[in-house]
């Protein structure tokens, strides 16, 4: 079925067909690479590979601890977070389709965990350094899903940081050495709309640009968005937001007439704030609960999503707007949406004219990115498995990478054309970073670098 949508009348020259933000081919600063684009320049990774054989395994490390973060690289080194539980192993269950599956209970006692930065050598899998940023037991408890160290680091040529919610923000140089460290206090992310139970865990990543680092805290109480000046952690800005909890990284647009724009995914209100003050420069209120998608540009366009609850929306949004956005309205700067194809808990990726939206169920729709036209929803899989890691491009095609650990590669197109499955061997909730034409999966217990000539 074509055009599944409601859409509103935009035509093709007012979207230009460009991709997302790409990344220079070598470093993958933050969630999802460059500004979450999720598109790797450079080198081409393997297309097919055999964790098991060792076939395009460059090496295959072990990394003690439960976490979701992906990793981010900066010249050779890459870095890494874990949440380690002292008394044990933690647990990772409700996978897609396992018994309990959908049920928004929390994890009890699990006492005390050690919060740590890595960093490795990217090229030959040696721990470089390790950083233990907070010891203690967890002021929020989580989902059987998720874990105590979802967000990801964000790294530039100077420092790193990496955001472990209630137990602070951390900020290291690149040798590891500590240069600052901020307590937002509890911040508590669990069930929209519920007062009381259904703790999940913070998952929003840091973002540095320019000097500064952003946070989105959309949480149970006061909800804001925040600028901190990199070298001192100092707070430049903090807006209120009238938000309840979210779980989506915050994006920077840039090129815009009016100035740079932090513009976050959100439930009861997505939007641009300006960089430099912090004011509000347009808002879409409404959209799914529990959003997660990080929004995407391209083309002067800006990609929301969210799938939970009564509604599934995609939302293309002129980059240039300001005030208030309306669904189905042009006038307002809404260039198309879809009321019912919007995607849970990936971030989509914009290729050669096309978003790529995958549902946690596997089922991958490509749209046309100048009318919202669907080109086609396939699935990927069997169905069995769920899939929360979000799609990368590198070498001309697409990776999405499910719960169970298979990596499915996609051509990119119009028609649907699925290249082939490689098995990681383990479940993989996190993105992969890329760089110089390797792919860097963060698994259940491992760290795995793919690449070409093993």
């Amino acid at each position: 079925m074509r055009h599944f949508a409601l859409v509103f009348g935009m035509c093709a020259g007012l979207a230009p067909a460009q991709d997302g933000v790409a990344t220079d081919g070598v470093s993958w600063p933050s969630f999802r690479g460059e500004r979450a684009g999720g598109i790797a320049g450079g080198a081409a990774p393997p297309k097919e590979w055999d964790v098991e054989k060792g076939e395009n395994v460059l090496w295959k490390k072990p990394v003690a601890g439960l976490a979701h973060s992906s990793p981010v690289v900066w010249g050779d080194k890459l870095f890494l977070t874990t949440a380690e539980r002292m008394a044990g192993e933690a647990e990772l269950s409700s996978l897609y389709g396992s018994p309990g599956y959908g049920s928004g209970d929390s994890v009890e006692d699990e006492g005390k965990h050690a919060y740590r930065l890595l960093c490795f050598d990217k090229r030959t899998g040696e721990v470089l350094w390790s950083r233990t940023a907070h010891e203690g037991e967890p002021e929020v408890k989580r989902h059987p899903k998720s874990t105590h160290a979802n967000s990801t680091p964000a790294v530039d040529g100077e420092r790193v940081v990496a955001f472990f919610g209630s137990e602070g923000l951390f900020c290291y140089d690149l040798d590891g050495e500590p240069i600052w460290e901020k307590d937002f206090g509890v911040l508590l992310s669990g069930a929209p709309r519920y007062e009381d139970g259904y703790e999940w865990g913070f998952a929003s990543s840091p973002v540095l640009h320019e000097g500064s680092v952003l946070v989105q805290c959309d949480v149970r109480g006061e909800s804001f968005l925040a600028r901190l000046d990199a070298k001192d952690g100092k707070e430049l800005w903090r807006t209120a937001r009238a938000e309840d909890c979210t779980w989506s990284t915050p994006t920077i647009v840039t090129g815009l007439e009016s100035g740079d724009q932090v513009v976050v995914n959100g439930y009861e209100h997505s939007g641009g704030y300006d960089l430099e003050t912090g004011k509000e420069v347009w808002k879409l209120v409404g959209g799914g609960d529990v959003p997660v998608p990080t929004p995407v540009t391209a083309g002067g366009t800006i990609y929301l999503t969210s799938a939970h609850g009564r509604m599934r929306p995609i939302y293309a949004v002129e980059a240039s707007v300001v005030g208030t956005v309306v669904a189905g309205a042009v006038e307002s700067g809404m260039r198309w949406f879809h009321p019912r194809r919007g995607i849970y808990m990936q971030t989509p990726l914009v290729l050669d004219g096309r978003l790529y939206a995958c549902s946690d169920g596997g089922v991958l729709g490509c749209y046309a990115v100048a009318d919202g036209e669907e080109l086609y929803r396939e699935r990927l899989g069997a169905g069995g498995a769920g899939f929360s890691s979000s799609a990368v491009a590198a070498g001309g095609v697409l990776y999405f990478t499910d719960e169970s650990g298979e990596v499915h590669v996609v051509q990119p197109g119009e028609a649907f054309e699925k290249i082939g499955t490689n098995a990681l061997g383990e479940n993989c909730l996190a993105t992969p970073a890329v760089s110089e034409g390797v792919l860097y999966f963060r698994t259940r217990g491992h760290l795995v670098a793919i690449g070409a000539g093993s």
